[in-house]
Formats: structure tokens, sequence, C-alpha cells
């Protein structure tokens, strides 16, 4: 019966006043009084995967005088139910609950002392990680005009350098946190959550995943086997499934460049501001549930392989990781420290972590391009309809979506093109 109401609750009932009353306090102070609310749904299908986001309208008076109003945006628990796995919904929130509770006040206190911005992230105002009722209260950036990109598009390099730039920024300010630990204490020893990844977040989650994305090898053999003409990149990926673990855990770190990584950054996780002329002048990255540690290259791998295309990617990739370096090293000069890799150094770090973007670019790339009313709804499915309803739709969108191919083929050109398939 548990189990029943689990999968039944509506996310929205779980909004009570009195967490939105303390999310009031936290953003305007004691003397908010609260005087009504309601919630205001915004989001559309393939918005959200993980949670469940939604907003609540605040009306409310300071000293007994004006009226003001204030939007905050909800991101609950959606609690969905995939017969066969894991539940990862209090290990997601409690992740990126404990991410903006301790870690992101130590980046911006070390970013504040290097004379740096803080971080580009939204206020937190509330957490609660009681299970089954898993909830966060952020700002609402609509409100300073900030806006998600269309993820079919791809994104060009006025957007990419922002994300990069930002990025950089994130993992320097790890660096500069890290740089204050205690002798022998790890990223991992003092925030536990952020050791926990995708064949961790339970003791069975090995076992569950593990063939999830073996079999993402194969739905990739299946499409370049229908296209023709990629023998070789054929039979790479066949001898890739057996080292799927080791992508997975032993390549997403780098001892010389392990910090704490955004873990999910792609387009629905990013939004920008933009000038009069419809420029991005400004980012901000969502959603820490899979915050990690790991290398600064997994980060860059995801993002460049899910979220822009091979003919944006491919020819301005020096840049991109120039820019990266040089917001970089502008955090380590403001803490008067030496820069501590090269750009040779940074590039080759990520050409060694490039099996993780293929990965995450196979898994996330038929989910990019959906239309909103193909958004699947996994509540109690098993693993195996999950996955066969995944092979069949990333083989329909190579038939049906004029997006898909290049973007799904781009991958492979660059790889054979820099010798990791060969």
């Amino acid at each position: 019966m548990a189990a029943t109401e689990k999968k039944t609750t509506i996310p929205q009932s779980l909004i009570v006043e009195e967490h939105v009353r303390e999310a009031l306090k936290a953003d305007k102070g004691g003397d908010a009084f609260l005087k009504s609310w309601k919630v205001v749904d915004f989001t559309k299908p393939g918005d959200n995967y993980i949670g469940m986001v939604t907003s609540v309208e605040v009306k409310y008076s300071m000293y007994s005088k004006e009226e003001f109003e204030v939007t905050y945006v909800v991101k609950l628990t959606a609690q969905r139910a995939i017969d066969g796995f894991p539940d990862l919904t209090p290990i997601l929130f409690s992740k990126e609950g404990k991410f903006y509770q301790e870690v992101l006040p130590a980046l911006n206190k070390a970013l504040t002392l290097a004379g740096q911005e803080q971080l580009h992230l939204p206020r937190c105002l509330f957490v609660s990680l009681e299970e089954g009722k898993e909830q966060m209260y952020f700002e609402d950036l609509r409100a300073r005009d900030f806006k998600m990109f269309d993820r079919k598009r791809g994104m060009d390099q006025d957007h990419v350098a922002l994300v990069m730039a930002e990025l950089a920024r994130l993992h320097s300010a790890s660096y500069l946190l890290m740089r204050k630990f205690r002798e022998g204490e790890t990223v991992a020893s003092k925030y536990e959550f952020l050791a926990r990844d995708w064949l961790t977040f339970t003791p069975g989650a090995k076992k569950v995943f593990l063939p999830v994305f073996e079999s993402y090898t194969d739905i990739g053999v299946n499409m370049l086997e229908k296209i023709g003409g990629y023998e070789t990149a054929i039979e790479w990926l066949k001898s890739l499934k057996p080292e799927i673990e080791n992508v997975f855990s032993a390549q997403m770190q780098s001892k010389r460049f392990n910090g704490i990584c955004h873990g999910d950054c792609w387009n629905n996780n990013i939004l920008f501001r933009y000038n009069d002329e419809g420029r991005p002048t400004d980012v901000m990255l969502l959603d820490l549930q899979l915050c990690r540690e790991a290398s600064l290259a997994t980060d860059l791998n995801y993002f460049l392989y899910t979220s822009v295309t091979g003919d944006i990617r491919t020819p301005n990739i020096d840049d991109f990781m120039s820019i990266y370096h040089s917001s970089y090293k502008k955090v380590l000069d403001g803490a008067d420290l030496p820069m501590s890799f090269t750009e040779e150094d940074l590039m080759q770090e990520f050409r060694d972590k490039n099996k993780v973007g293929l990965m995450f670019g196979l898994m996330i790339l038929p989910a990019v391009l959906m239309e909103p009313e193909e958004i699947p709804n996994f509540s109690d499915k098993d693993i195996g309809t999950v996955m066969r309803e995944a092979r069949e739709n990333a083989m329909d969108k190579l038939n049906t979506n004029s997006l898909f191919k290049p973007r799904f083929l781009s991958m492979f050109d660059e790889f054979l093109e820099t010798g990791l398939i060969s």
C-alpha cells in the first residue's frame, strides 16, 4: 500500500504553508508577513527529468504596510517508480540540498577572498529532505529575465563560451577550497555525498545501472549499422561495451584534475539572460542533483557532447578550451596562485575523458530532440521495457528527426579524426 500511495501522490500537494513561510523569511527577512500563496505550474514536458518543478506565487507585507508579491520556484520529488531501479529520489535531493547548504557557501567564500564574483547559481531559500516529501525553494530567475535555450537547436559559440567560463569558475573555486583541506582530507571524505555516483548511489546501483549503460553501446551500434559506412566505429563501440564500468568509474576520476563537478551540465540545466540585440550576456547553472567529485573534464565532455552540435563544437574546440583556461586562471590569479595546468594539459585531459562524453551523448541526445508529447511515462515499467523503448526512440529519431543524424554522427566523426576510435 505504501508503494502505491507514493506513486500516486501529486507532487504539488507536498507544498505546505510552513515551508512557504520559511522561504519568504529567508528571502525577505523576519519582518515579512505572509498573506496568501498559491501553486502555479509553468514547466512543459521535457523540461525536467529527475524532479518536478513548479512555482509558488506569494503575497506578503512588510511592517503591516504595502502588499508585495514574489514568486519562488519549487523543485519537488517526482516520485516516479521504475520497477527494478533503486529509489534514488532521496539521494539526489540530498546531494543537491547538501550542496547548497554545505558546499556552495564554502565555494563562494573562496571566490570572494580571491576578489571574484560568487558562482552563478540561483539562491536556494529552503530545503526539506524529509523522505518522500523532498523539496527545495529557489529564487525565480524568470524575474531576472533568465530563459532556457531551445535544447533541439544546439548552442552557438556565444552560449557555449558563457557556460565554459562558468564551469571553470566552479572548478577553480573547488580547487581553492581543496587547498584549505587538512592533510589527508579529500572532497569525498569532507563531503561524503559527493563521492556517490551512478554506480555507487546504493549498494545495488551497479547491478542495475551497469547493464543499462552497456545497452547504450548496442543502441549506438544499431544506429551506425543502419546508417552504414562506419565499420571502424562499429567495431570500436562493440569493444567498448566490456569497458563501460571503467568509463563510469575510473575514467570519471583524475588525481590531478579532480574537483567538485556539476555532474549534469546540459541544456535544460542552464539558463541565459540576453541583451537588447538578443545576444547572451549572463548564465546560470541549475540542478546540482548529480554533483560529484570527478575530473573537471567530465563536465566539459558532458556539456559539449549533449548540448552543442558538431559544426559548432569541432572547429571551435581549441577556442572553447582557451576560454575555460582563461576563466580558471583568472580565479587563481585573484588568489595569487600559479595556474595549475596548461591549455595543452587541459585538452589532453578532455580527450582522455571523451568516452564519458560519448556515453552521455548516446544516452541524452534522443531525449534532447524529443517533442513534449513524446516524453515517456516510466511509471510501473521494468528495466527491460524502459531500455526497449529507449532503443526504439533512438531508432525512430534517426528515421524521422533531421536534427538527430548529424548530431549523432558528429561525435563519431570527431573521435575518428582525433584517434579515439581506431
